[in-house]
């Protein structure tokens, strides 16, 4: 397909952090690679089908290990998306990324982003040197997600394994599986066949545009530290937390509960502090908190409580008003 004809369907820009999908080791392995190590450029030599589902720009954002990312990238990330955007040639984007934490630039960017055109992140399980990399197909089928008009207004979304998420309820639920990224019991909300692109769901939470949080000052996000609560759990480091972070999480047993040497620590706190559930699918209501001066995390998993209570400390906001956003958002 020529230049003009898929200019008309609408120009997609990836935007590469690295990770396993750029990932080079030992061939035909899986383990032992170095994550980012290959070039987006590289990547897209993988998939010559791209060239008749769009027009492709590329941008090297970064080529890191998806436990390197930091707040800094997230923000370049955010800057670059909203910038592009007002371009009406682009139609949508495509953010390659680590599956380590993809999730929590997932719902970042979910967040903060001022566009309804359709921003997919996806990554792999398997690095490009192994047998049968997993990279290739889904960087393929993000694309079409990409340039799919039946996306636009979704908020941000991830791609994998034929399968589409939203950023609120994707997670990396598995460390091996070619499907380790997933929601779960809330499920996927489309899906993708040979490049058709189904959806059965729209994502219900505020995001993107009607989002209230800006990041186009900012040069980076307050600290929130996450404590994981469990038998005997020191509540010396739940008070270090509190000292040194501008807010914390508590990844709570059960329904985000702890021990009454927590609470004790937790009532004489002075930020903001947010119960999350260290069970993978969890809730985490109002009703069942311990503490009146605490937030719940409703079904949020700690790392994401974290991103949503970092945003909330950016702004000058009561605790009530936390409260409301963490119920909304």
């Amino acid at each position: 397909m020529n230049k003009e004809k898929l200019l008309k369907k609408g120009k997609v820009i990836i935007l590469a952090t690295g990770g396993t999908i750029a990932g080079v080791g030992e061939s035909g392995k899986i383990m032992g690679y170095q994550p980012g190590s290959l070039s987006v450029d590289d990547l897209l030599k993988e998939v010559p089908q791209l060239k008749s589902v769009a027009f492709i720009e590329t941008m090297q954002i970064c080529n890191v290990n998806s436990d390197d990312i930091t707040d800094r990238i997230w923000l370049k990330l955010a800057r670059t998306v909203n910038e592009l955007s007002k371009d009406p040639q682009i139609a949508g984007f495509v953010i390659t990324h680590g599956t380590d934490t993809l999730e929590e630039t997932a719902y970042f960017l979910n967040l903060v982003v001022k566009t309804k055109k359709p921003v997919v992140l996806t990554g792999s399980m398997r690095p490009a040197t192994s047998i049968s990399a997993d990279g290739p197909m889904n960087l393929y089928e993000a694309v079409c997600v990409a340039i799919s008009e039946k996306a636009i207004g979704k908020g941000v979304l991830a791609v994998f394994s034929d399968h589409i998420y939203s950023a609120r309820q994707v997670s990396k639920l598995n460390s091996f599986s070619l499907m380790a990224i997933s929601s779960g019991e809330m499920g996927a909300i489309g899906i993708v066949r040979d490049g058709d692109v189904h959806f059965y769901e729209n994502p219900d939470k505020t995001h993107t545009v009607d989002s209230c949080f800006m990041v186009g000052d900012l040069e980076k996000l307050p600290k929130v530290s996450i404590l994981y609560f469990y038998v005997d759990a020191d509540p010396a480091l739940l008070e270090y937390a509190i000292a040194n972070s501008k807010g914390v999480v508590i990844a709570g047993a059960g329904a985000g509960e702890y021990s009454l040497k927590f609470k004790e620590a937790i009532e004489k706190a002075s930020v903001p502090i947010v119960i999350s559930s260290r069970i993978n699918a969890s809730l985490v209501p109002e009703k069942t908190l311990l503490s009146e001066r605490t937030i719940a995390a409703d079904n949020l998993p700690p790392q994401k409580a974290a991103v949503l209570l970092r945003l909330c400390l950016t702004m000058d906001l009561g605790i009530d008003e936390i409260r409301k956003i963490f119920a909304e958002y």
